[in-house]
């Protein structure tokens, strides 16, 4: 359980040589195992030897600022598992969506505090800031998908509703529309700034029409002759129909609102109401859904996702999430062309458009480099009630290999403790294997590990944690947590050990330490007959001390008549006796008178035997003395 303080020796792997033979590997928990397969190379033999590559699991986990991400969401975690299965599935839908938001949250406190840090730093830290870098961009990804799923499928949106969800995702997501609108409107003058039309045309884009108008306000002030062209621009976007579910318009009357407002886009188009300014016709053709226009705008757009939703704001605004798909896979063919493959962002992405969740799982579970998303989402999406139509063994072994990849960082074992409780098939298994990974480096680790098997009835690894740490501190000679964990451990073997290393202790030293573990050992001193000993005869010191002389002899005498005591000490129990005989209270005469028959075979020192004697004979002859005067 101690963890090695040197560096490990290098081991030369055979099949990296001449062999020239395949090398396999696999993970296990935290480390990598590699071995020489039966497989040789193809093709023709190298003339040197074949390098040999560093392979390591990602160590971004345990960097400060992602140990922020999982500490949070492990909170989050917990209280998910607190909602009741009994609460009706209306009841919980937004609770579910909530924290779906909170798990967001999390992630974007991480990416602002990853971004800020990565701006403080110097031009010769550059791998760091890389190194941050890449971090922002996985969470980023992360946050995509993980918005994406929770308006699909956790918060279900309807049609109507479906579009100003993925309106707000898009936008979400393409903030740099923001920075460059503010650079715009800041700067001496708006209109002649080189961003100016492709800030009005993005707000366009992403539907922000009211925003659009304000920018578009300070080229008409400055274009008198041109002000009727720019007032009708501003009516069209003035009038465009924005569906809100909280009001009494029902999708129906809606859509045909639409309609007629499209229809009235389209005859400005046709009538080159427009033509004199090819930004507002452009702005007109996209209020309209023509696909040209849309795709010469990739720039603005960036991605196809992007595309899709603009689309979808100006051509089918009421679409059904049934309709998705086809809409999603034309856009991502129509905007990456034939030339460009989808990276596995967009294979995700598409997935989900889709409504294949156990596909997005899946290429999750491939692309990203941790289990971190996968496991949290995967057992949101179980309480939601989503994945019953898979093997729910596929939720538990996907939650138990993030953990496994967790405690890579040993630091967060203690977060996985709540993750294995909710682990139903593998958790309890787990959790064991864990316990025993986990450096017992001080008490106070131990204790924290100790409860939490207590606590679960793991009585095989109590007994374990308790017997390393008797080891540890027997090792340093403090006997007293020694036989404090070893009591705990209901060792009686080992508390005996210890037991006889307090009495030799004393025996060197002439008084008892740990006065405190020794004067309340209570029904614990009963494990073993040495540790009774132990305990019984630091109770006649007490008594002694206390001058309850009657009481510390009727003790001692049980302790030499029971023969619990061990041989080295039975001279110094007879030395014991003699003060005791000595004492007026002792009216134990018969009895002590025993003690010479106890050791009557044992080769004592005539001195002492003689002192033993003198002592019970005159005690012998006060009694008799004082039963005599009294029978007078």
């Amino acid at each position: 359980m101690e963890e090695v303080d040197v560096e490990p020796s290098t081991t030369l792997i055979p099949g990296a040589g001449f062999h020239q033979k395949h090398l396999g590997f696999e993970w296990g928990p935290g480390d990598l195992l590699v071995y020489e397969t039966n497989y040789k190379l193809q093709g023709p033999r190298s003339a040197s030897s074949p390098s040999v590559h560093v392979v390591r699991r990602d160590e971004d986990i345990c960097s400060p600022i992602l140990r922020k991400l999982f500490n949070e969401s492990h909170l989050i975690f917990v209280g998910l598992q607190k909602i009741k299965e009994d609460v009706p599935s209306k009841n919980k839908k937004s609770q579910f969506v909530s924290i779906s938001k909170n798990y967001r949250s999390v992630i974007r406190a991480c990416m602002e505090e990853l971004q800020q840090n990565a701006g403080k730093l110097s031009t010769q830290e550059g791998s760091l800031a890389s190194q941050y870098g890449d971090q922002v961009s996985i969470l980023l990804a992360i946050e995509l998908i993980w918005n994406l799923c929770e308006v699909l499928f956790i918060d279900a949106a309807p049609a109507g509703s479906l579009l100003l969800h993925l309106l707000d995702w898009v936008r979400l997501h393409k903030s740099d529309v923001d920075t460059r609108a503010r650079e715009v409107l800041q700067s001496d003058s708006p209109a002649q700034h080189q961003s100016y039309w492709d800030v009005v045309i993005s707000l366009v884009l992403q539907g922000r029409t009211d925003e659009a108008r304000q920018v578009l306000s300070k080229q008409a002030s400055l274009r008198a002759e041109s002000s009727s062209v720019f007032k009708r621009m501003d009516v069209l976007l003035q009038n465009m129909p924005i569906f809100n579910p909280a009001g009494t318009q029902t999708l129906t009357e809606f859509d045909v609102k639409w309609r007629h407002w499209h229809e009235e886009c389209d005859r400005c188009l046709q009538d080159n109401t427009f033509a004199s300014n090819r930004h507002l016709e452009t702005i007109c053709k996209i209020l309209v859904g023509d696909e040209d226009t849309l795709l010469e705008q990739r720039e603005l757009l960036s991605t196809w996702y992007h595309f899709l939703v603009t689309r979808l704001l100006f051509t089918h605004p009421t679409i059904k999430p049934p309709d998705l798909h086809y809409y999603a896979q034309s856009s991502m063919n129509m905007f990456l062309g034939p030339r460009a493959s989808p990276e596995p962002l967009d294979i995700i992405l598409l997935s989900a458009f889709e409504f294949d969740l156990h596909q997005v799982i899946k290429d999750c579970s491939i692309a990203l480099n941790n289990w971190w998303f996968v496991a949290h989402l995967t057992d949101l999406l179980d309480h939601c009630k989503l994945l019953q139509s898979h093997n729910l063994q596929c939720v538990s072994h996907i939650r138990s290999s993030y953990l496994s990849y967790m405690h890579v960082c040993v630091s967060l074992w203690q977060l996985a403790v709540d993750y294995f409780d909710h682990c139903p098939e593998f958790g309890r298994v787990y959790l064991e294997l864990q316990i025993e990974r986990v450096p017992l480096d001080t008490e106070r680790k131990a204790i924290k590990v100790l409860r939490i098997c207590e606590d679960r009835q793991m009585s095989e690894q109590v007994r374990s944690i308790c017997k390393i740490m008797a080891k540890r501190a027997l090792r340093n000679n403090r006997l007293g947590s020694a036989l404090s964990w070893s009591i705990r451990a209901k060792d009686a073997a080992f508390a005996t050990l210890i037991s006889e290393r307090f009495l030799q202790d004393y025996s060197n030293k002439g008084f008892f330490t740990d006065l405190d573990l020794l004067d309340n050992l209570g029904p614990a001193m009963l494990l073993s007959d040495r540790l009774t000993f132990l305990g019984k005869y630091r109770e006649f010191h007490r008594l002694y001390g206390e001058k309850r002389f009657s009481e510390a002899a009727r003790l001692l005498l049980s302790l030499m008549t029971a023969k619990i005591a061990p041989r080295s000490l039975w001279m110094t129990l007879l030395t014991d006796a003699l003060p005791l005989l000595e004492q007026k209270e002792v009216k134990t005469a018969n009895s002590l008178s025993c003690f010479s028959s106890v050791f009557q075979d044992e080769d004592i020192e005539s001195t002492k035997t003689e002192l033993l004697r003198l002592a019970l004979a005159r005690n012998l002859a006060m009694a008799i003395v004082k039963e005599g005067t009294i029978e007078t």
